[in-house]
């Protein structure tokens, strides 16, 4: 039973996920402090506001953190652009740029349009005679 725990936990992608979530967190506290520290005091300097965190209204004695809620989304779109940017788009160019071509294994019925074998004579769809 130990034996199997332990080939689960020393499979590549455990292993693999737990620093991926390890590095999101580290990442996660430099994007949020950068959001905090720089891009929100340049948008308060621009909305004249000294904090822009610090930005709320009430509402019937209820206190609306609109400050941190912008701060949160802002972070976020910034985690996603860097992620995207700095990691989706460089896998996806190195793995077709390493994937072979695929191999063409069918052809359109002309007469159904579905999807046959190559070395088919007649469609299985529509049972027309294939030239």
């Amino acid at each position: 039973m130990l034996d199997g725990f332990k080939k689960f936990l020393l499979r590549g992608n455990v292993v693999d996920m737990a620093v991926g979530v390890v590095v999101g967190v580290a990442f996660n506290g430099v994007v949020t402090a950068l959001v905090k520290d720089l891009i929100t005091p340049l948008i308060a300097a621009a909305g004249r506001k000294p904090n822009f965190s610090a930005v709320n209204f009430h509402l019937h004695g209820a206190t609306f953190m609109l400050g941190d809620f912008l701060n949160a989304l802002l972070s976020f779109l910034m985690i996603a652009a860097v992620v995207y940017y700095l990691v989706v788009m460089p896998v996806n160019a190195l793995v077709a740029r390493f994937t072979p071509a695929s191999v063409v294994n069918t052809k359109a019925c002309p007469q159904c349009a579905k999807e046959i074998p190559l070395a088919a004579h007649r469609c299985p769809y529509c049972t027309s005679t294939l030239g």
